[in-house]
């Protein structure tokens, strides 16, 4: 599928720099593009790729001012970024839906889905469950009985929801993704044994949520674990039970947040960072990739490290971490001439 100049810029509100009837069919990172594809500058340290790059077409920040020639057609925008998202889901709805419902998949009688539905092959769905509109459910995926799934929503292959859960519209699961899988909730018993505490709860994920692959979230042992809307959750993470995530966080792959904490909306966690259970985290909070959070973070708070501490004082504690090694060996130095002054 190809698309000119002045048909992008025309779909992005953009101003045309170059010759209006280049095409392109595919979209490429500056630094690989060829001819007939188009890419983007949103990072300025990209900036030498824009005077070398084949790309046919590049997006780019209306203040961008070139050094140089540049060789491509510019479409000029206010955040290429977002405008190639903008570019990527008009190409993605473009494509053809699957729809249908496969005669090897097996549905409860008691199951209801809504119109435009596809179903594969090999899905299982379970008793009572309900399904909105224009739902999708890829092969092999189990829904558990009493499941409700709102209008637009995705199951890619593999996905497991157990009993109990309530799914919003517009969300999308990737494969393996497990939703309602029972918390980890054991009691100590005498000779160092563990008793299985029964988890009832369920999980409640509301509109608009994407949960990357291999992801799970915990039911709840009491009540439900939330996650609201429009949360964006990475591959490879665990959300422990009784859990609730605000709106607008995203959380970058590898994260654990362990039972009963609650995290604030429009948050921003970095990669592998793990949250201890029974905490409470503010609004706005941004997390560094590995950060190991021990205790509550007010709203805004920027922190990294492990334990965790607010930034600004990491960067100057950092300093002397790198610097331990040097910092010991010139304290043994002082402690020998301070003994050797004494004696004399």
């Amino acid at each position: 599928m190809e698309f000119t100049a002045k048909q992008i810029a025309g779909f992005l509100d953009g101003i045309l720099e170059g010759n209006p009837e280049v095409k392109v069919a595919q979209i490429a990172k500056i630094e690989e593009a060829t001819e007939g594809t188009m890419t983007f500058l949103a990072n300025p340290a990209y900036t030498p790729y824009i005077y070398t790059t084949n790309a046919s077409i590049v997006l780019v920040r209306k203040d961008f001012h070139p050094d140089k020639e540049i060789q491509s057609t510019l479409i000029r925008v206010d955040d290429p970024y977002g405008a190639l998202a903008r570019l990527l889901e008009m190409y993605k709805n473009a494509m053809p839906e699957k729809t249908g419902v496969s005669e090897l998949a097996f549905i409860s009688p008691s199951a209801r889905y809504g119109e435009n539905p596809y179903i594969g092959e090999f899905a299982w769905i379970g008793e009572h469950v309900v399904l909105g509109k224009n739902v999708r459910i890829y092969p092999h995926t189990t829904i558990g009985d009493n499941v409700k799934i709102g209008d637009n929503t995705i199951l890619y292959s593999g996905v497991r929801i157990y009993e109990n859960s309530q799914i919003g519209s517009g969300c999308t699961f990737h494969s393996n993704a497990v939703i309602g899988a029972d918390g980890f909730g054991f009691a100590p018993q005498t000779g160092n044994n563990y008793k299985k505490v029964a988890q009832i709860g369920n999980v409640v994920i509301e509109d608009n949520v994407e949960i990357g692959a291999g992801t799970t979230v915990d039911r709840a042992t009491l009540g439900s674990t939330v996650i609201k809307k429009g949360v964006k959750l990475d591959n490879l993470i665990q959300i422990g039970h009784n859990v609730v995530i605000g709106e607008n966080t995203v959380m970058a792959a590898q994260c654990g947040v362990a039972g009963s904490s609650k995290i604030g909306k429009n948050c921003m966690i970095g990669g592998q960072a793990g949250i201890s259970g029974h905490l409470t985290i503010g609004n706005d909070v941004k997390m560094a990739a590995q950060a190991g959070v021990p205790s509550n973070v007010k709203d805004g708070q920027i922190i990294m490290g492990s334990p965790a501490m607010e930034a600004s004082r990491y960067r100057k504690a950092f300093i002397y971490f790198r610097n331990f090694e040097k910092l010991v060996k010139r304290i043994d130095e002082l402690e020998k001439e301070l003994k050797s002054l004494r004696k004399d």
